[in-house]
């Protein structure tokens, strides 16, 4: 049994890049946390954990893949499941950072969506349902994340200020653009049968997960520093 990288596994390298940016960001973001204006502090704080968590999970995820050669699909979801809704509380807290009120009901409207793009994608990988309904419930979450942030009322909020309602923006094009990433992963690497290919590709499907997280994480943090960078 290997428990080192391959020079073909690339796969496992794509693990460890992510596994190290994600530590190189977790430093950069606790760091500059403490050169922004006091209210953005927690902001800063949870992109870091964000990005902590997600390196801890990595570096488990390729030692499961170097091991066995097989998904990591339980260690990827509990990551998900931990950063994904602090993600969507960014979405409250920059409101909450430039002094803008709102209700917290943004967020637990948006960590429902979450719960239940989440949960569909597991019990589809998993096989508790099938990977197309699992698929179908997922993108259902997705697509009432998307309806919140671009209608509901933080998106409202957001027009209070020129420099809020251009992060939200940002943010907006990771969660519709940047995103859109990880349905690619599933439908070509678990849906391949059915759409004409022969086996299940977890190659192709972890590479892209690992991409798709390796943007999304760190890129999603970059925005909030760099807003809370400039309000000085």
């Amino acid at each position: 049994m290997e428990y080192f990288l391959q020079t073909t596994d690339y796969v496992g390298v794509s693990f460890w890049l992510v596994s190290v940016a994600m530590v190189a960001s977790t430093v950069f973001f606790l760091y500059e946390g403490m050169n922004v204006k006091s209210s953005w502090r927690v902001s800063m704080l949870v992109v870091g954990l964000v990005t902590l968590i997600a390196g801890i999970h990595y570096f488990y995820m390729r030692e499961y893949w170097i091991a066995t050669g097989e998904s990591p699909i339980v260690y990827r979801y509990i990551d998900w499941l931990l950063t994904v809704p602090l993600q969507m509380i960014e979405f409250y807290l920059i409101l909450i950072a430039a002094g803008i009120i709102v209700s917290p009901l943004v967020f637990w409207r948006l960590l429902i969506g979450t719960l239940i793009m989440l949960l569909g994608g597991y019990a589809g990988e998993v096989g508790w349902i099938s990977a197309a309904l699992g698929f179908v419930i997922g993108m259902f979450g997705w697509a009432y994340i998307i309806f919140e942030i671009f209608k509901g009322e933080s998106s409202i909020a957001a027009t209070k200020k020129d420099s809020i309602r251009k992060a939200f923006a940002a943010l907006r094009f990771i969660v519709v653009f940047g995103w859109s990433i990880y349905p690619l992963g599933y439908i070509f690497g678990l849906l391949t049968p059915m759409i004409g290919g022969d086996i299940i590709n977890i190659d192709f499907l972890n590479i892209t997960y690992n991409l798709a997280d390796f943007i999304n994480k760190i890129l999603f943090g970059l925005i909030i520093w760099n807003v809370a960078y400039q309000d000085k």
